[in-house]
């Protein structure tokens, strides 16, 4: 049966969650393969793996489990090995890399922070720091609207400024909580978000991370900024190189 991977710790760690149940319905045991100074947090894999709600939890309260008490390198949901002595040569193939990125990341936990705009209060802003496109606006609203050809000059306008906006926040944002952070990470780019950036936090240092956060709230309030963590440092793991073990 094909093995799946939850997370990666030291041979020692003081609490590897050996025995509680991982994805799967029934739940699968979760176990641990053990190579040199490595350890490989596993169970089985079910036949028709899906991101269903249940197995994303059980995923993540596994990691959780193992977290609480020390380093673990997560892996992402879905991380599949053919079987057991695969996961176990890979841990002695790339013993070096898991040992450092361990290493690095102990006590680190990961904040995910996600930036929209406020619509209205953004174009308030724009208005307000271009007169002459606001006179614009004015004058067409008081010619009932204006012409087609004259609101989709406008608007083709004002989205343009609104685009240049959004590109400037979003580098506004990874500067403003950068400082708070050890190490920052850009998420998959999205038509959703102006910004989605994670950021390596000491797990000491979490009150000052989302203290920053905060302050970037009331600084910039036509920002609308949604902060998820803490969570295992999953944008900071770097899994090494793909040779010789795909």
């Amino acid at each position: 049966m094909t093995t799946y991977v939850y997370g990666i710790a030291s041979s020692d760690h003081p609490a590897l969650p050996d025995g509680m149940e991982g994805i799967g319905r029934p739940a699968c045991p979760v176990r641990i393969l053990k190579s040199g100074e490595l350890a490989a947090i596993v169970s089985d894999a079910p036949e028709d793996l899906k991101p269903k709600r249940r197995d994303l939890l059980a995923h993540q309260n596994v990691l959780s489990e193992a977290g609480a008490a020390g380093s673990v390198l997560p892996m992402r949901f879905g991380s599949l090995a053919p079987d057991d002595e695969t996961v176990v040569s890979v841990l002695g193939e790339r013993s070096g890399h898991y040992e450092e990125r361990l290493r690095t990341l102990d006590g680190k936990v990961e904040y995910n922070v996600k930036a929209t705009h406020d619509e209205q209060a953004v174009l308030h802003q724009i208005l307000a720091e271009n007169p002459d496109l606001r006179s614009m606006v004015e004058a067409q609203q008081q010619q009932g609207g204006g012409s087609h050809e004259q609101k989709l000059q406008l608007g083709e306008m004002i989205t343009s400024q609104v685009q240049a906006r959004e590109s400037h926040d979003a580098v506004q944002v990874r500067r403003a909580l950068e400082p708070a952070a050890e190490a920052v990470g850009d998420g998959p780019e999205s038509s959703g978000w102006l910004a989605n950036v994670s950021f390596l936090v000491d797990r000491k240092s979490a009150e000052g991370f989302l203290a920053a956060v905060e302050e970037l709230k009331s600084t910039q309030p036509h920002l609308d900024l949604r902060v998820h963590g803490p969570l295992p440092p999953y944008s900071f793991v770097d899994p090494g190189p793909a040779q010789p073990a795909q």
